[in-house]
């Protein structure tokens, strides 16, 4: 977000620029897939094992004849997701003069780090258009499995962030291993530590390996907590979503 733009204004200017590059790339329904995305717009995607980064957009010089060619250079990631946002990420710092435009806003004039995060943020936005998830979120009630399958080029946590994006209240933690790498919510003073409720589904689906849910009701709100499991060979991940209604 920008100094003194509101942040609905930001939120508005990302996703006017995410659907006018799906648009522009013909495509008219989910999943994307950002290689083909960058190519339906004139870049060209190569890849670089010895590239320090996941990914840089550079221009290629032309000749005469023609302009500079904007490429997108991979470096040596094998995981899918991961190859995705990275293109992904590349066509947001593509494309970001398109923000700022919208907002007003000289990028030259931009706090330091300001075009990095609208180009995470078009990069999210790009593999999971709000339009998309929010209707497919409401048909599914949002579980986490369903929009995978519909959204398969982006991973589990990036659906699950993007999930913070829209109503209702809720609350979404990543657990690694048993421990807490990242939680937070979309409401004003969510809870640091896991209710009772989020340790019992996050213990059953830990322990089985499948999906697993709770309710809990206090005085001022309904707690309902579904958690889902993403393992893999010697590694454990699980991510819970805490749905509280009007807040915790």
């Amino acid at each position: 977000m920008l100094p003194d733009i509101p942040y609905q204004d930001w939120s508005d200017a990302i996703d006017v620029a995410v659907e006018e590059l799906l648009w522009e790339a013909g495509v008219a329904e989910p999943p994307v897939d950002a290689f083909y995305v960058a190519r339906e717009l004139g870049l060209v995607v190569t890849q670089d094992a010895q590239l320090p980064a996941r990914a840089q957009l550079v221009r290629v010089a032309g000749t005469a004849e023609a302009v500079e060619q904007p490429t997108i250079v991979l470096g040596d990631d094998e995981r899918f997701e991961r190859r995705q946002f990275a293109v992904a990420h590349e066509l947001g710092e593509f494309a970001a003069a398109r923000v700022f435009e919208y907002l007003a806003v000289d990028p030259h004039e931009a706090p330091f780090g300001s075009r990095e995060r609208v180009a995470n943020a078009l990069a999210g936005r790009l593999l999971l258009p709000r339009r998309w998830i929010h209707k497919v979120g409401i048909e599914c009630a949002w579980d986490l499995g369903t929009l995978k399958d519909r959204f398969w080029t982006a991973s589990h946590e990036l659906i699950a962030r993007r999930m913070l994006d829209m109503p209702p209240c809720v609350v979404v933690t990543v657990l690694d291993q048993g421990e807490i790498t990242w939680r937070q919510g979309n409401f004003a003073a969510p809870p640091v530590a896991m209710h009772e409720a989020e340790h019992k589904a996050w213990r059953e689906c830990h322990t089985t390996g499948a999906p697993a849910s709770a309710t809990m009701h206090t005085d001022s709100a309904t707690i309902t907590v579904r958690c889902w499991p993403v393992h893999e060979p010697g590694w454990r991940r699980e991510i819970v979503r805490t749905e509280v209604g009007d807040g915790w």
